[in-house]
């Protein structure tokens, strides 16, 4: 008998019956994740990722009643363990930037592949940040004084660790990669966030992008490595 695998949990809100339809169908065919529930408007969001509880909510930015951004910042609150996955039509960076501060772990745009979307999910899923590789370049602006500044308040182990959170590695990775525990790592975690403001994932992403210690190449040979191990 072979090994039983726990399948990835989605949830998928859209307004576009059609676009769900398909999401729906490409999603079934995958033998590691299903479909658990569905909102078509930004209000049902947040109640059906509670009577659903999945491991991922892939979400519509523009969303009758409420919108997905407030959807977002609602699914965060009472629902943190949720990873969410933006997937929308807007190619406009800011609304890039708006979602990942707001908590969400990815951001895919509708005209992707579908082996991307694919991908996306599972990379969210086991803790990673996805970004669509044509809007990644656009989290790389010249670095401004203020990052700069900041930058300085961390020791080089500090930065190292940072960078290591930034590409998608869990604590326990990190820990091996440098050979601290993985006690050692938190302690490096919280110190990071307390100088630099930082909470959440995305904001390790968004900082180290910015301050130039991630490029979106890095980025996509981190996730090509991930996708490699998905396979073994």
């Amino acid at each position: 008998m072979g090994r039983r695998t726990t399948k990835i949990r989605v949830v998928v809100a859209d307004d576009h019956s059609i676009l769900r339809a398909g999401l729906r169908m490409l999603i079934k065919a995958e033998s590691d994740m299903e479909v658990v529930g569905e909102a078509a408007e930004g209000r049902e969001v947040e109640g059906v990722v509670r009577e659903t509880k999945p491991d991922v909510l892939l979400l519509d930015i523009t969303m009758p009643a409420g919108g997905g951004i407030k959807a977002l910042e609602q699914v965060r609150r009472s629902s943190p363990q949720v990873r969410v996955l933006i997937l929308t039509m807007h190619e406009d960076p800011a609304y890039l930037r708006s979602v990942l501060a707001a908590g969400a772990s990815g951001y895919v745009l509708k005209r992707a592949v579908d082996a991307d979307l694919l991908f996306a999910i599972r990379a969210v899923h086991r803790g990673g940040t996805f970004v669509d590789p044509s809007l990644a370049q656009t989290l790389l602006p010249q670095v401004g004084s203020a990052v700069a500044t900041k930058g300085n308040l961390l020791s080089p182990r500090e930065r190292q660790v940072l960078q290591l959170v930034a590409e998608g590695y869990t604590n326990q990775q990190i820990a091996e990669r440098i050979f601290v525990g993985v006690k050692s790592v938190e302690t490096y975690r919280a110190r990071i966030g307390q100088k630099l403001t930082l909470n959440s994932r995305a904001d390790f992403v968004r900082y180290a992008l910015e301050a130039g210690l991630l490029t979106s190449e890095e980025v996509a040979q981190r996730m090509q490595s991930t996708m490699v191990q998905l396979k073994r």
